[in-house]
């Protein structure tokens, strides 16, 4: 199933696409928000939910999307989490080692931007770079959930934008400041549910800008797996439902490219998995 976040007639709500048309969950099912509704007893149900919504509220092309979980509690980003990433970065002149436990970052829900809404090249910068990347939402909550039990936890995937303003990424060793500019990190166009995509299942990941591919990977060269992401990251956090976790990028970022490249205003990025879709974001000045 395909749900998303969404506004329509002045309104925010959630629900599910089928076949190009809206329809709203958020009334049948009585629960206001859809990372409300991937941790509750009714996510269980959600097949029995649609069957009995009624008719669609509007195609889907004509609502207005927010990022598939707008305002998630926590966007946990694994870095540096494909191995040939992490070697470009060490032929681009930085150094560091590989970890024995997977490194993160956090970001906030403000610096996320819907499908086909714009992301946004800060005045500031003109080193907005793209990383494609796979997220993972979080349905039922916990602390220390083991590996072993990590994808009980896993309400669906969607693709990522993990939009970067480099040199200010560069400015210390904590690089959230780079990660967390507004309306950067693009998030969509829906969330599929785990139950259409089999755990630990290779999906093929592109990513586009003006057409042109610049990543060609799949989530099988992670280094760090989903379910260590999960099992680390609920380690520090209680995860709870909604949590979203970023899981890196592979090879060809425009930082480590010779020459380097940066998206611009007027350029458009894609970034497409497998099983998923296609997340896309035309490039705005931030005005």
């Amino acid at each position: 199933m395909k749900l998303i976040s969404y506004q329509h007639a002045g309104r925010e709500s959630w629900g599910a696409v089928v076949d190009g048309q809206v329809i709203d969950l958020a009334g049948p099912s009585g629960v206001a928000t859809l990372a409300e509704f991937v941790g509750s007893p009714r996510f269980a149900e959600r097949d029995a939910l649609l069957a009995s919504a009624g008719a669609p509220v509007a195609a889907y092309d004509a609502v207005q999307l927010l990022p598939v979980i707008p305002k998630p509690e926590k966007i946990i980003c694994a870095v540096r989490n494909y191995m040939d990433h992490h070697q470009e970065v060490l032929a681009a002149g930085m150094q560091r080692e590989l970890s024995e436990e997977p490194p993160i970052f956090l970001r906030v829900w403000r610096s996320q931007t819907p499908h086909n809404g714009p992301i946004v090249l800060p005045r500031v910068s003109e080193t907005l770079d793209w990383e494609g990347e796979l997220a993972v939402i979080i349905g039922q909550g916990g602390r220390d959930i083991p590996e072993s039990q990590a994808f009980e936890h896993v309400a669906g995937y969607a693709c990522y934008n993990d939009g970067s303003i480099r040199e200010w990424q560069f400015h210390a060793k904590q690089i959230a400041s780079g990660k967390n500019f507004e309306s950067t990190g693009g998030f969509g166009p829906w969330m599929v549910t785990a139950d259409e995509i089999e755990p630990n299942r290779p999906l093929k990941l592109e990513v586009r800008l003006n057409g042109e591919v610049l990543q060609s990977s799949h989530t099988g060269h992670m280094i760090f797996n989903i379910a260590k992401l999960i099992n680390y990251a609920s380690t520090i956090f209680t995860l709870s439902p909604g949590d979203v976790i970023a899981t890196g990028t592979p090879a060809g970022v425009g930082w480590s490219r010779k020459p380097q490249r940066f998206m611009k205003a007027g350029d458009v990025c894609e970034v497409e998995i497998e099983g998923i879709g296609i997340l896309r974001n035309p490039i705005v000045a931030q005005a």
